[in-house]
């Protein structure tokens, strides 16, 4: 079995989505923040004329954030999550690859805490690893029902 990834940087560290979950990959633009949301919620974005909420994966994944020269760089890969649209703020989006499923390990046991639910694997490509995450997975019930409230709030 194999399936196709989006491939994407945040710091040093590279990540990868199954395509088949992703709407569009589009510029980091005007973000309106908003009031008393989770700190990893960067607020919302007019992405063709929809409102779609952006999640800032480096706050999420508890890594540096980019400074707002970096952000002006950055991308947002718009993803399908409970029939929703959410972005999702990323450094930079690289390629999408093939991931055959011998390519395709669990993370090891001795990882733990909250991410191991979100990580769908570590991929051993040809000079590097990459981290495929379950998108589905990436924010909790609870998290997933914060961000309905907000979208509930603004619309």
């Amino acid at each position: 079995m194999e399936f196709k990834v989006v491939s994407f940087m945040l710091g040093n560290e590279d990540f990868g989505i199954d395509i088949m979950k992703i709407d569009s990959i589009v510029e980091f633009g005007k973000i309106i923040k908003i009031p008393e949301s989770a700190d990893y919620v960067e607020g919302v974005m007019n992405i063709r004329g929809k409102v779609v909420p952006i999640i800032n994966l480096r706050k999420k994944f508890y890594i540096e954030d980019l400074d707002d020269e970096q952000k002006k760089k950055a991308k947002v890969i718009v993803v399908n999550l409970d029939n929703r649209q959410v972005g999702l703020l990323v450094d930079d989006v690289k390629e999408v690859l093939t991931i055959n499923q011998d390519q395709l390990e669990e993370p090891p046991s001795e990882v733990g805490g909250v991410g191991r639910g979100y990580i769908l694997g570590i991929a051993k490509l040809e000079d590097t690893m990459m981290i495929i995450l379950d998108i589905d997975k990436i924010l909790s019930a609870e998290e997933k029902l914060e961000l309905g409230k907000i979208m509930e709030n603004i619309s």
